[in-house]
């Protein structure tokens, strides 16, 4: 196991490419599409695979080309699903060879719909999955949505470099940690990429409430005390892409904890710590400066919530890095 190489100081012509800009009003109808059809996909993993605690069975996973909904199985059969950005196709593989490859183009959400079952139904891979948009205000069936018809290849294969990179410095800030942990993934609800460090020990019910996602399920996700951190792109109502990390439940004296980097703040409506995707980007070193602040994050709610660290990040647990 050989230690990985350091990288390079970034270049700014480094910094546009790996880590770009990504003003939310400049690709907001195509965010806004996106985020449904990752809907689509991501309703079809959950409607076939074996529930995993904490939700995990639902989630899409960064990929060198795009998202992918990993493995699913159906019958004897397995298939997945890949969202490819730079490309800019979906592709439907399944254990047999066979294969079915979609356009990622302008099209509306129902047009999307249909043909995603329809590849599916030629593939023997029949489905039928909640029409309903979940953690969106307003929803509009999948099957019945014209509005939304957006898709500048350009702002997705944008917005996954984002991903990616922000999954390659999650990664490293999981591998700190040997207590229960979630992968680092894509949740197609919320439109996040996220990693949730778990105590242990069990939480209080959480009060639930989000639009259009059973409050039985929000339960059933918060049931043990975390600590998550993760990359949000931003929204109509809110357009600042940032990193957001927070504890549940939330320990005396959380909102008060000093937090790194300096442009880290708390956010009392939702109750957490926001970084802006910006400041990131544009700091001498990005993974720096995320890794500062998912790791400040999580000390002020592991050392407030009063978690057992030393169990959770006992490195002996690990072989050493300079393994052949």
């Amino acid at each position: 196991m050989n230690t990985p190489p350091a990288l390079p100081t970034l270049s700014e012509a480094d910094r546009e490419q790996f880590w770009p800009p990504l003003p939310f009003a400049a690709w907001q109808a195509t965010a806004e599409t996106l985020h449904l059809w990752t809907q689509i996909v991501g309703k079809v993993r959950l409607a076939l695979t074996p529930w995993i605690n904490h939700s995990w069975h639902v989630t899409l996973y960064l990929t060198a080309r795009g998202l992918t909904t990993s493995p699913i199985p159906h019958g004897l059969h397995t298939f997945e699903i890949r969202f490819d950005f730079i490309s800019h196709e979906l592709r439907v593989l399944k254990s047999d060879g066979a294969l079915r490859v979609l356009p990622l183009q302008a099209q509306s959400v129902a047009t999307f719909y249909h043909a995603v079952m329809a590849a599916l139904s030629e593939l023997e891979l029949p489905v039928r999955i909640d029409l309903t948009p979940n953690e969106i205000t307003d929803p509009i069936p999948f099957a019945r949505d014209e509005t939304h018809r957006a898709y500048d290849p350009a702002q997705a294969n944008r917005f996954w470099r984002v991903l990616l990179q922000s999954d390659r410095v999650l990664q490293k800030f999981r591998s700190r940690f040997c207590g229960k942990c979630s992968p680092v993934h894509f949740f197609w609800g919320s439109f996040d990429l996220a990693v949730t460090r778990f105590s242990g020990r069990a939480a209080p019910p959480h009060p639930g409430g989000i639009p259009h996602l059973p409050d039985t399920v929000t339960r059933e996700a918060y049931a043990q005390e975390v600590s998550s951190v993760g990359f949000w792109p931003g929204s109509a109502a809110s357009p600042t892409p940032l990193y957001y990390s927070y504890a549940y439940p939330e320990p005396p004296g959380f909102a008060e904890a000093q937090t790194q980097p300096a442009e880290a703040s708390y956010y009392a409506p939702l109750h957490e710590f926001v970084l802006p995707y910006d400041a990131v980007r544009r700091a001498a070193s990005p993974d720096d400066a995320l890794l500062a602040f998912a790791q400040s994050v999580y000390d002020a709610a592991s050392i407030l919530g009063k978690w057992d660290r030393a169990a959770l990040e006992e490195v002996r647990l690990k072989p050493p890095a300079n393994l052949p």
